[in-house]
């Protein structure tokens, strides 16, 4: 099989051993698959920018960069076609449907065997939804987090990585500092942000991502908006 009719599959988490045991897993499952990976959303964004030919992408939840669903509903934004199957611990029913909900085609649980996730991946490649046995996939999820969700489907890749800063509590200057940009072009950004999001201030904002994360205590709000846009 030669390079063009290979199998890309991007793997996203944090954890080298467990991107390492999902290559395995895959791999038994999927033959001639070529594999890409990234451990944060920036590594992630900057991926799928050099590589456009993308047939799956793995993304773990709890993400460097990265708050709950808000990866998974950017990059339904930016990536509608790219398939996604989200890979996370928390594999509760409620979990899984907001997966589904906010776009993913399929979940898969940390706990699954080998096997199992091989043939999960195998099945997504076929264009199949792949869900854990037992877990419903036709119940509603929250229409405020759906609409967060559309809203964060609005950000280009570059307001996203400052939004997911944003998120960590991080200054404009502390922005502009990580990612070699101008504190100029960050509030640039963040005005451009706070209007897609709909919000009237950063702190407006983060809270909207707390409609898509898992564990809301993750976000770091800035106290009384501390900094202007």
């Amino acid at each position: 099989m030669n390079d063009a009719s290979k199998c890309h599959v991007l793997i996203v988490d944090d954890h080298p051993l467990y991107r390492a045991a999902l290559r395995g897993a895959i791999a038994a499952s999927v033959p001639d698959c070529e594999f890409w990976e990234a451990d944060n959303v920036a590594t992630l964004l900057d991926v799928l920018d050099r590589h456009a030919d993308v047939h799956l992408l793995l993304l773990d939840l709890n993400l460097p960069g990265a708050y709950g669903f808000s990866a998974l509903a950017h990059l339904r934004g930016t990536h509608p076609a790219l398939p996604v199957i989200v890979v996370s611990a928390m594999d509760d029913p409620r979990t899984v449907r907001q997966a589904l909900s906010f776009g993913a085609q399929g979940f898969i649980s940390k706990s699954a065997t080998a096997g199992n996730i091989g043939a999960s991946v195998a099945a997504a490649l076929r264009g199949e939804l792949v869900t854990p046995l037992g877990n419903a996939a036709d119940e509603g999820t929250d229409p405020a987090a759906l609409d967060a969700a559309q809203r964060m489907a609005l950000l280009t890749p570059q307001q996203f990585r400052v939004f997911g800063m944003l998120c960590s509590g991080r200054l404009n200057k502390q922005i502009a500092y990580d990612l070699d940009i101008m504190e100029a072009t960050v509030k640039a950004h963040m005005t451009a942000i706070l209007r897609k999001l709909g919000a009237a201030n950063r702190t407006q904002a983060v809270l909207l991502a707390g409609r898509l994360a898992v564990d809301p205590t993750e976000l770091r709000p800035q106290p009384e908006d501390r900094e202007p846009v």
